[in-house]
């Protein structure tokens, strides 16, 4: 690996020469520059690990040195170097990304470990960086594997399943019939938990939620309990919706995304409910917000539990210490759809009363009318 290469950039050639003297003995590799436009062609040219540059200088000052460094690569350390130290300059020299300030003069030994700690704190930022990348691919690996490698196959072994237990392939005696009906349920279970997976792993990579646009939540809610008054009906359970429609309502989402948020919260408020209880979805508007609760009289979260619901694979039981069909999944995915949105998804319940789940969603923000 090559010595780090440091450029200085000061128009006085006796502070060039001793800090090139001084950088040369500790393994260095030394580029100099009299001025800020001189430094600046040698930092699109040479690309060097490290700059110290000199705030007052003719022509292009420092500041503007640091403000023309950041564009060009913001990888390159920055270290300031001024016989005028004010607060006030160190203050501004930082926001303009500069690593550390030393005011002039200084010892050889300060500049040796002002300059060690910079090029320490960029080698730890490539890393995280090159980790940060390798991650990355390693993740759209994954999921092009079990998009294609993995869920293709199960989807056509599901098919022919469905092929048999329909009789079109010839009648299937009872007994065998239903060990394939039972498996095709498990593969079923297995086909939902690699979706749900993947919806996870598309909203880490920001792939979800697709192009936010303006839409009434109201009617999307109304839509959704419509289409899911059946489910509700199955398990005795009654689907009340109250709220308002309208422009003044609209927020800034995904459709389809957010419905898949109220499906799963709506239908645990139905599967975790009593026979002939309530489920109540209510809709209002504070200044910033649209909030939509989902309140049912079932049997309720333990207080316990309540801080694990959104958690990854945590399953509340249903009854009688029996868990629920699923993944475990729909509540933490929903919680990262609901962020994904600069929103925020709450709960609140009680044994044995119910429970309460409140969405915010960002309200779409309009131009007040010219009066």
């Amino acid at each position: 690996m090559q010595d780090p290469l440091v450029l200085i950039i000061d128009d006085e050639e006796s502070m060039r020469d001793s800090c090139s003297q001084i950088l040369l003995k500790g393994r260095y590799r030394v580029e100099t520059a009299p001025d800020g436009t001189t430094g600046l062609q040698k930092i699109r040219d040479l690309r060097p690990d490290a700059v110290i540059v000199d705030l007052k200088m003719p022509g292009i000052s420092g500041f503007e040195v640091l403000e023309n460094l950041r564009l060009i690569d913001p990888r390159i350390m920055a270290i300031v170097v001024t016989g005028y130290a004010t607060v006030e300059s160190a203050v501004e020299a930082m926001k303009k990304g500069a690593f550390d300030f030393l005011p002039k003069p200084f010892t050889p030994e300060e500049l040796r470990m002002i300059l060690s700690r910079a090029l320490e704190y960029r080698r730890l930022a490539l890393e995280a960086e090159r980790l940060r990348r390798e991650k990355k691919l390693l993740e759209d690996n994954v999921i092009t594997m079990v998009s294609h490698q993995l869920r293709s196959p199960l989807v056509a072994i599901q098919q022919y399943f469905e092929v048999i237990l329909a009789d079109i392939a010839g009648r299937v005696e009872d007994k065998p019939k239903e060990m394939i009906r039972r498996a095709s349920e498990r593969l079923t279970g297995l086909l939902n938990l690699i979706n749900d997976w993947l919806d996870l792993a598309r909203i880490d990579q920001g792939r979800l939620v697709g192009k936010l646009k303006p839409l009434d939540p109201g009617k999307m809610m109304r839509k959704l309990v419509e289409f899911m008054t059946p489910l509700a009906k199955e398990f005795e359970v009654t689907l009340e919706w109250s709220g308002p429609e309208g422009p003044n309502f609209e927020v800034l989402g995904d459709e389809e995304t957010l419905e898949q948020v109220f499906t799963n919260l709506i239908s645990n408020a139905i599967a975790y409910n009593k026979p002939q209880g309530r489920v109540r979805i209510g809709l209002r508007a504070d200044p910033d917000f649209v909030v939509i609760e989902v309140q049912d009289t079932g049997i309720g979260i333990s207080q316990d539990h309540l801080p694990f619901i959104f958690d990854q694979f945590f399953q509340v039981s249903r009854r009688e210490g029996k868990k629920m069909k699923g993944s475990g999944l729909g509540l933490s995915i929903a919680k990262k759809i609901v962020e994904a949105h600069d929103g925020r998804i709450d709960a609140s319940s009680e044994l044995g009363i119910g429970s309460t789940f409140t969405v915010w969603i960002p309200k779409v923000r309009r131009e007040a009318e010219p009066v």
